[in-house]
């Protein structure tokens, strides 16, 4: 049977917001123009594969302040997530299964709420 941990609500919520954050940040890049600043289009097939880009706008100031401001949050909650006091509690030999179940404890939160 597997090792069950009992993971502080902070921690569970921090986590929580950093899957939150990091999805919120891919989305948003998806979205935006291949390039931060504008820059012509492109076709290059010389390569191993062809590389094509269209032209690119840029980005406007609000949405490089919004990238900045994501990537601020997700950096500050990863510190918090990886440096929680509770690590020290569980065995270094154990630390990886148990960073990775709180990775995935909302999945599995979410399995048991709808069973």
């Amino acid at each position: 049977m597997a090792t069950t941990y009992d993971f502080p609500s902070d921690l569970l919520a921090g986590q929580e917001e950093l899957h939150q954050v990091r999805a919120e940040l891919s989305a948003l890049l998806r979205r935006l123009p291949w390039s931060v600043e504008p820059m012509d289009g492109f076709s290059d097939d010389n390569g191993w594969r062809q590389v094509e880009r269209p032209a690119s706008p840029g980005w406007t100031d609000d949405e490089q302040a919004e990238v900045e401001k994501l990537r601020r949050r997700e950096h500050e909650l990863a510190v918090f997530v990886s440096t929680h006091r509770f690590w020290s509690e569980v065995a270094a030999a154990d630390r990886v299964e148990a960073r990775t179940r709180l990775k995935h404890s909302h999945g599995e939160a979410a399995a048991e709420g709808g069973r």
